[in-house]
């Protein structure tokens, strides 16, 4: 039986070197899965496809983000997807659930839920040079262990063993893999010097792995954590339904916070009017979309460079942000909420709550350090290390006090230093990826997309693509597309393998490491945008506007491309259509030239006599 090679389908039975074939695997069914997925469908009209997503559920980190108080600090309207927008949000900065729902609403849109399987790890991935594909070892999980952490699993399996996690494995292959794993996905561990948390006889919980039976009400709670998680959590937990008794923020040291931007109308208006109106002038929204774009955009060139303009107008918002802090917060914390380093270097908090929410009785900021964990508490420095430290490096001190805790939550942010992992990614020589960028210094990736060595690997949202003014799911979208020109090729049967160039891959990483050091992520201060040898596989150092513009036009001249027989004939088609245009253009001009009235009426025949020709190139080529 003749079976295409674009259909999902079973190879050599029940044999033990049996295994089942898809055109493309997708890693993860976050939004840049979704966007993948969704995009085969549409442009290419694919539906034979698979997306293995670890966790329980569609959404990635809106699925498995549920503290309370989570949310978008990007407009809603800006942060979906421009192939499927959503006309109806109910608030400007809608909570994690909504966002949630329109993400599973685009999956039910376009009809991708079949092709998604959950409670499924990639574990690791093995090129095959021989029969130019990917073999990747799946395994399946118990339900719902793929929504703890890595830890938390593999402490489970010490526990309880092997089972207890993993119910079976398979090796599947597969043409094309998209890695859609997304950067926030296991969050940070406890500090291992922070001792003391087996003894503690209260709750705890990461704000990334939310525990809803943890029960708030009349207890103490220590957060610890100043990142955009703790700014959302801290002022939800006192209030209903939570009603903590009181709340303790621990913080290292103050990030820059910015208003939260106002719903056009405000936000009474945007829920019972905004729904109606973009939905029955859908050009309104579009409009609102592309004004906030550009917003976003100017802020690029104003904050984020190194230019004397935009240092000079860093300045004039950063003294407008610490008006707004002394207006907003007590005054007691006005010298702890002052950062010390350039805004925009760090990630900023776009707040409408958290500086309010220092003036309620029962909250406290402190950055008294943490020392270590008491069964029903913690134990801190009795002096704060921020602004500036009250003890002199190298002196001990000898004072501590205690702050009662029947709850602590850990909002450190994700491990982003361990790209792509935990899944082992081993390409051409049985070379890992992970090895190799340890020996480059540090994750990197064409693009953000591709790296030598690992033919028909393309990454999604990958190193040095986020912006840090804009849109993650633009940036995504910019992905797609471009990861689409390839896997179009590859679908027809055009083209057997694309892979970088490793000078081209390495030239792009130096370029990014070069020019980010022309912007405020360079030496501005430490942030986890950059690892501990100052490596920063985070941002992309140009503006969105720039990136999207490359990934519109691929430099094909920076890739291996190892084309089928039936690739090379179509190119040269394509080449002689293109000369053969050319050619009608110039006699056609010339004609015209000389004699414009006969000119014009000798172009069809002109037109005509080139398409013969055309034709039986074309036929002979195709012989």
């Amino acid at each position: 039986m003749d079976i295409k090679p674009n259909t999902i389908h079973r190879v050599n039975g029940y044999g033990k070197d049996a295994y089942t074939y898809y055109p493309v695997l997708i890693m993860g069914a976050g939004e840049s899965g979704i966007a993948m997925a969704c995009r085969l469908k549409e442009v290419l009209g694919l539906d034979q496809f698979r997306v293995f997503e670890r966790q329980s559920g569609i959404g990635g980190t809106w699925w498995i983000n549920r503290y309370p108080g989570v949310a978008c600090d990007v407009p809603a309207i800006f942060y979906s997807f421009s192939f499927c927008p959503n006309n109806a949000w109910q608030s400007f900065h809608p909570e994690g659930p909504e966002i949630l729902q329109y993400f599973h609403d685009v999956c039910a849109k376009y009809r991708i839920l079949n092709n998604v399987q959950c409670n499924t790890d990639v574990t690791e991935i093995r090129w095959l040079e021989n029969e130019k594909l990917w073999e990747a070892t799946l395994c399946y999980l118990v339900p719902g262990t793929g929504d703890l952490s890595r830890k938390e699993r593999s402490d489970r399996m010490q526990a309880k063993g092997r089972k207890a996690v993993i119910v079976g494995e398979e090796k599947v292959r597969a043409k094309i893999i998209c890695s859609c794993a997304g950067g926030f996905v296991e969050p940070n561990p406890w500090p291992t010097k922070i001792s003391g948390l087996d003894r503690f006889e209260g709750k705890f919980c990461h704000t990334a792995r939310w525990d809803p039976s943890v029960n708030l009400k009349d207890k103490d709670v220590v957060v610890v954590g100043s990142g955009c998680s703790a700014a959302q959590v801290v002022p939800r937990i006192t209030q209903e339904p939570y009603n903590a008794k009181s709340v303790t923020q621990i913080m290292r040291s103050p990030p820059w916070v910015v208003p939260r931007p106002v719903a056009p109308g405000g936000e009474k208006w945007w829920h019972e009017k905004s729904p109606w109106w973009f939905t029955n002038f859908p050009i309104l929204a579009r409009s609102l979309r592309t004004l906030i774009f550009f917003l976003s955009e100017k802020q690029w060139f104003d904050y984020f460079l190194q230019t004397p303009r935009s240092k000079a107008k860093r300045k004039v918002r950063e003294e407008r942000l610490l008006q707004h802090m002394r207006m907003t917060a007590p005054q007691k914390y006005w010298s702890i909420l002052t950062p010390d380093y350039d805004s925009a270097c760090k990630r900023l908090i776009y707040d409408a709550f958290w500086l309010k929410s220092l003036q309620d009785p029962k909250i406290e900021l402190t950055t008294k350090p943490l020392k270590s964990i008491e069964p029903r508490g913690v134990i801190v420095g009795s002096k704060g290390i921020y602004p500036t430290k009250d003890i002199e490096d190298g002196e001990l001190e000898t004072s501590e006090e205690t702050i009662s805790a029947d709850v602590i939550l850990l909002a450190n942010g994700f491990e982003i230093e361990t790209w792509l992992a935990p899944t082992k990614i081993i390409g051409r020589d049985g070379t890992e990826l992970q090895e190799v960028w340890d020996q480059r210094g540090g994750p990197q990736a064409y693009m953000g997309n591709a790296i030598d060595g690992f033919p028909n690997f393309f990454i999604i949202f990958g190193p040095n693509t986020a912006t840090g003014h804009n849109s993650v799911i633009l940036a995504s979208e910019n992905m797609v597309e471009y990861t689409l020109k390839f896997v179009r090729y590859l679908l027809r049967g055009e083209v057997n393998v694309f892979e970088v160039k490793k000078e081209k891959e390495i030239a792009w990483a130096k370029e990014m490491q070069e020019k980010l050091k022309l912007t405020v992520f360079g030496d501005g201060c430490n942030s986890w945008y950059r690892t501990s040898n100052g490596w920063n596989a985070t941002t992309y150092p140009y503006s969105q506007i720039d990136f999207g513009i490359r990934c519109m036009f691929p430099k094909w001249s920076d890739w291996h491309i190892e084309y089928t027989r039936k690739g090379i004939r179509r190119r040269k088609v394509r080449s002689l259509v293109g000369l053969l245009t050319f050619a009608a253009i110039i006699v056609g001009a010339y004609s015209i030239r000389r004699n414009p009235v006969a000119g014009l009426v000798a172009i069809p025949h002109i037109a005509k006599r080139l398409l013969k020709r055309l034709l039986l190139s074309g036929l002979k080529l195709v012989e």
